[in-house]
């Protein structure tokens, strides 16, 4: 078992009690990209001591609700105190804010403006690409914001310039916040729809599972030619029954109960998972 599974329940109760601090916050699509972004933290090059570092690997959270798991690994990585974003997180006059704020350290862009984030992803791998770095570059959608017209603005021009150092990730969980995707925005056949913008697509069946990312991400490195999509299939408030698969946790303040109920069902979780 990859070492980062457990890791991954230990920062789900460090975004639970992010939330809690702060009095609110969007817990099911943290819980779903806790993997997501984990994984990609393990792998990319940055680091706090190389923050500005020109030859760094860039990363945008697009869809910026979901903070609290990016502060979270950002916080298992160096770059913030964990103990500091719980105790300011939502406070009057904080940069621990709902969305991503590149005032702290870690953090390339502001975001939250939903279908934003891949079209400047777009100019950063460009801009490497023209620069002759070797850097690459990842975003974080959520399957709710394909329905953006800007994404598809920045899915063909990716295709256009080859970008191959640039990497989109959707966190397909299948719901946002007034119910499923389907209910909301058809999203349709996502495989088919990149692959006819020219991109290469790598469906991940677990996108909760870090063994499934790795592989993923390593394919994606070794495509030349072309942008990656990698379609992760994931499981909305991941970690707890009482969130799973539910549109009503895509915002939601836990009360004491359900904060006792997630957290028990979070360390149950990580003690299940088998052990080399």
């Amino acid at each position: 078992m990859n070492p980062l599974s457990v890791k991954a329940y230990d920062l789900r109760q460090d975004v639970l009690d992010i939330i809690v601090s702060g009095g609110g916050g969007h817990i099911g699509g943290d819980m779903s990209s806790m993997e997501i972004v984990l994984t990609l933290y393990s792998r990319m090059n940055v680091s706090p001591e190389r923050a500005d570092d020109p030859d760094r690997d860039r990363f945008v959270l697009s869809k910026g609700h979901c903070v609290e798991t990016l502060y979270a690994v950002l916080a298992w990585k160096g770059f913030l105190n964990i103990e500091e974003v719980k105790a300011k997180f939502s406070r009057f006059g904080s940069e621990y804010i709902g969305h991503p704020h590149n005032t702290l350290p870690g953090i390339e862009m502001n975001s939250g403006s939903l279908g934003h984030g891949l079209s400047v992803c777009v100019g950063m791998a460009l801009a490497g690409k023209m620069d002759g770095k070797d850097y690459r570059v990842y975003t974080l959608m959520g399957d709710g914001e394909l329905a953006e017209g800007s994404v598809w603005e920045g899915v063909m021009a990716a295709n256009h310039y080859h970008l191959d150092n640039l990497c989109a990730v959707v966190d397909r969980n299948h719901l946002q916040i007034s119910g499923t995707t389907e209910q909301v925005m058809t999203p349709g056949d996502l495989s088919a729809r990149f692959a006819a913008f020219g991109w290469h697509v790598i469906e991940v069946k677990d996108g909760n599972s870090i063994d499934q990312l790795n592989a993923a991400f390593d394919e994606a490195e070794n495509t030349k030619g072309q942008p990656t999509v990698i379609i992760a299939d994931t499981v909305k408030g991941k970690g707890s029954a009482l969130m799973e698969n539910k549109a009503s946790w895509h915002h939601h303040l836990p009360s004491a109960e359900e904060y006792e109920i997630i957290s028990r069902e979070l360390r149950e979780r990580k003690e299940a998972l088998p052990r080399e």
